[in-house]
């Protein structure tokens, strides 16, 4: 059989697959099938899929990954750090719903501000990549947080050294 999985957001680098349906293959065959799989999504932006074909004896091997333009994403989106846990640098990308001014600073677990990453105009549906070394910091956990007028997000990153 075929497990069907995906990823949003693929303009991102995030490369989080997830399952999303899973079609009955017809057995070993020497003749061309036909299958079909919709994806009810309504939500737009950019996906990749790929098939996970699993034989019958449990081993499975990945089609090629197909890039799907679901049209640009009207959302306010900050993306998981990665690496993470890191050492001693991490990437963090996000995207904006509208113009304006983006904030995205970095916090420790007594609140403190460790650093400002990002502060400045950002362009809506861009995609904004910011590296974050923090060589000089001890390990933890560090929050990062991102602002936009009144929309706020903010995520949880390990620094192991």
């Amino acid at each position: 059989g075929f497990e069907v999985e995906r990823i949003r957001n693929y303009e991102l680098g995030i490369r989080n697959w997830e399952k999303i349906g899973f079609v009955n293959g017809n057995g070993n065959s020497n003749s061309s099938k036909d299958y079909s799989f919709v994806d009810k999504t309504n939500s737009k932006g950019k996906y990749a899929y790929r098939l996970k074909q699993i034989d019958n004896d449990g081993k499975y091997k990945y089609s090629k990954e197909v890039e799907v333009d679901l049209g640009t994403p009207k959302e306010f989106l900050l993306a998981q750090n990665y690496p993470n846990p890191f050492n001693p640098s991490t990437v963090i990308k996000f995207v904006v719903s509208e113009n304006g001014k983006a904030v995205l600073k970095v916090y420790n677990t007594l609140g403190s501000e460790v650093t400002t990453l990002f502060n400045g105009n950002a362009l809506a549906n861009q995609v904004y990549e910011v590296n974050f070394n923090a060589a000089n910091l001890p390990s933890g956990v560090y929050f990062y947080k991102l602002q936009l007028g009144n929309k706020l997000s903010i995520k949880k990153m390990l620094l192991l050294k």
